[in-house]
């Protein structure tokens, strides 16, 4: 495959262990070409990779320069640090995310905002979280009423938005870029 999207709705309670695992980590390690995070909550998408045996592959591959776009969820699996909590997953990008930054359900919005070398893009917030320190080395891409919402570190992407439910598909297609040139 491309890409393997990280896209968890429900763990799985019966992974399999072993053989099976070494052999899909190595399929990884052979196919993986660009990794698109975008999962339903961090803590599932982190539990099943550490079912899955996937964890630290994908980590190690990350670390190794792997392309990555991160939107939402995907974001804070990304993150050093998570505001009020002290669970971390891959910590490959150094910014600090506060989960569920806009409140519940009823707190999701749209808005059409600028984001550095695209302009303006519509932008799907859905119990979105935001960067609330970032450091030296990550460029901010976008900001929406003051609050960090996209960010590149060096091969990684991370957006608090959706892209993905929008019309646009010009983030996708710089995403796409990105990848040919890795």
């Amino acid at each position: 495959p491309d890409r393997i999207y990280l896209k968890v709705t429900q763990t799985a309670s019966n992974s399999r262990k072993g053989k099976r695992t070494a052999k899909r980590s190595d399929k990884i390690k052979q196919a993986l070409k660009a990794l698109d995070a975008d999962a339903a909550t961090d803590l599932g998408a982190a539990k099943l990779l550490r079912e899955l045996g996937m964890f630290d592959t994908l980590r190690d591959q990350i670390l190794s320069g792997l392309p990555v776009l991160a939107t939402c969820a995907g974001m804070i699996l990304l993150a050093d640090h998570i505001e009020g909590d002290p669970t971390v997953h891959f910590q490959t990008m150094p910014v600090t995310v506060r989960r569920n930054a806009y409140g519940r359900q009823l707190g999701s919005f749209h808005t059409v905002h600028d984001l550095k070398g695209l302009g303006e893009i519509p932008m799907t917030f859905i119990r979105a979280p935001y960067i609330s320190q970032a450091a030296d080395d990550v460029e901010v891409l976008a900001a929406v009423d003051g609050h960090i919402v996209a960010v590149r570190c060096k091969n990684q992407t991370a957006l608090a938005f959706h892209p993905e439910l929008d019309e646009s598909d010009a983030l996708h297609q710089q995403f796409l870029a990105q990848c040919k040139n890795a």
